[in-house]
């Protein structure tokens, strides 16, 4: 580490509470996705809260993912405010409550709303890996948001992590854009993945049998994903251009079934703008130049997705209507998550010559009593992907390719792709809404 960014990184360097009030009443702030967001800071703007030294506060987080977050605690509403961009667990409850409030998106446009459409970014305060000798810090497990939030951002606060991993990509930040820094050394927050169950291994195997030698991955998040790269295992020269890195690609590339050297465009590389799992996943991405990072808006962008051939989407439904159309973020009006990217794969997959776009669920909730193929979506439920643009449905009962097929004929299969104690209820609908005779 070079002298002059020694003694610049030692300047700006403070105390968590020192650092937090940078954060002005009224201010616009926001973090990086999942392991970026800046515990510590975060924790110190919420004392500030607390005291009553700051009000009307903003917060915005795509996916935040540690439980106590001070922006989630209801005694400070209207001192510091959540504002979600896509919703997981720690913010779902007080949503729904009505507590917090959220923004309408595709993950590959979150970009281009902080360049041009929000009206301004005051504070971005990140979780970053320590600098090198350069003076570069990297956002580690988050790349989705650079440069477009620090660019805009008029203070930069930056918390340095020793456990945060360094990964290259588009993903530094120099020493002399921040303003302040405070260092921790906290354990990134885990994600284990649950057993498979059986449905999960039978989806993951039909859409295992669909993958051709050579195609290039991405996978969402939860068992059936997990399933089909531990039954792709066998597979050769799988590249992975992905929106969230996740443990079941590690043993894809340990095993030498992801190879990469395919890929007509970032030949070689793993290509990811999220990462979240375990401590296996940490230590492998670390420091590997063969794992690289990049902005929502280059990863998510159907036109880079669709210049792969042979591209595999698998992304998960919470209901699928007789039109084809996907639910795969509320729970009729009741906010679950977001669109997140999956339509951004959907369509990267459409434009992939080979391509293929799957949505897989199990085909029932609450141990069978419903089917989660209906005639019609809940009323109130958001179409994350619609009709036109979906290709394949899988569940424990089927794959069936949508795309090409007559309105009478989706019905059909999606029919057939239910469990069979709602086949004839479905049939019976169908008929009534003139899809079949």
């Amino acid at each position: 580490m070079g002298n002059r960014f020694e003694e610049m990184y030692k300047q700006k360097l403070a105390s968590p509470e020192e650092v937090a009030k940078y954060v002005k009443s009224g201010f616009i702030c926001a973090c990086p996705t999942a392991l970026g967001e800046p515990s510590s800071i975060i924790q110190a703007v919420g004392e500030r809260a607390k005291k009553g030294e700051i009000e009307n506060v903003y917060h915005h987080a795509i996916l935040s993912v540690k439980p106590g977050s001070a922006f989630l605690d209801p005694e400070l509403k209207g001192k510091y405010d959540y504002v979600s961009w896509f919703t997981s667990g720690p913010g779902r409850k007080a949503i729904q409550q009505g507590l917090y409030d959220y923004i309408p998106n595709h993950y590959s446009t979150m970009p281009l709303y902080w360049r041009e459409v929000m009206p301004r970014l005051d504070v971005f305060y990140a979780e970053v890996s320590p600098m090198d000798k350069h003076g570069y810090f990297s956002f580690g497990m988050s790349g989705a948001e650079v440069p477009a939030m620090p660019e805009r951002a008029s203070i930069i606060l930056l918390e340095v992590n020793k456990k945060m991993p360094r990964t290259f990509g588009n993903n530094l930040i120099h020493i002399s854009e921040v303003t302040a820094v405070c260092e921790s050394d906290r354990p990134l927050s885990e994600l284990q993945n649950p057993p498979l169950s059986e449905n999960d291994k039978k989806i993951g195997g039909m859409i295992a049998e669909l993958v051709p030698d050579g195609a290039t991955l991405q996978l969402g998040i939860g068992g059936i994903p997990n399933a089909v790269g531990i039954l792709l295992k066998d597979k050769q020269d799988l590249g992975i251009h992905t929106e969230m890195f996740t443990d079941s690609m590690v043993d894809l590339l340990e095993c030498g079934a992801v190879t990469n050297k395919r890929k007509p465009i970032n030949k070689g590389k793993t290509i990811a703008t999220l990462a979240w799992g375990t401590q296996k996943m940490y230590d492998y991405v670390d420091d590997n130049p063969a794992f690289e990072m990049h902005p929502v808006d280059y990863t998510n962008n159907p036109y880079i997705i669709g210049q792969h051939d042979n591209f595999i989407s698998v992304n998960a439904a919470v209901e699928i209507d007789l039109f084809g159309q996907v639910c795969a973020e509320s729970l009729g009006t009741k906010h679950y998550s977001g669109s997140g990217g999956q339509l951004d794969y959907v369509r990267g997959a459409n434009l992939s010559k080979g391509g293929k776009g799957f949505i897989a669920m199990q085909s029932t909730a609450k141990d069978g009593a419903i089917s989660k193929i209906k005639p019609t979506l809940t009323p109130g439920s958001i179409v994350t992907t619609g009709k036109n643009d979906v290709d394949y449905i899988v569940t424990e009962n089927g794959v069936a390719q949508l795309k090409g097929k007559t309105a009478g004929e989706r019905a059909k299969l999606l029919i057939s792709l239910a469990a069979p104690q709602f086949r004839e209820e479905l049939t019976f609908e169908a008929k009534k809404m003139n899809l079949m005779v």
